[in-house]
């Protein structure tokens, strides 16, 4: 298991919000992933539009997860329609 941070924008709305992170934890649940902590950054201008949408709720999460999994699940998040970016970063030892 190696630790990453996963960084997460979601629609605005408060109910598809809600719904794609609940989706996002059971996915991660789904391929044996820990997540040690969970950060929320507010609502905040994205640079380009993603899916017509110009703002967005960005949520980092802290996980330890199977290297061999991340393109699994890499699959499996580009089904979830209200995710709307992640990016998988391995944190070295120096961040830790």
């Amino acid at each position: 298991m190696r630790k990453y941070e996963l960084m997460t924008i979601y629609p605005v709305e408060d109910d598809k919000f809600k719904e794609g992170t609940d989706t996002l934890r059971a996915d991660l649940s789904k391929f044996g992933v820990e997540i040690e902590k969970e950060e929320p950054f507010g609502d905040r201008d994205l640079t380009y539009e993603i899916k017509k949408l110009r703002r967005g709720r960005f949520v980092l999460f802290h996980i330890k997860a199977n290297p061999a999994k991340i393109s699994e699940m890499n699959i499996q998040f580009r089904l979830n329609p209200n995710l709307l970016k992640y990016l998988f970063v391995l944190k070295t030892e120096k961040d830790a």
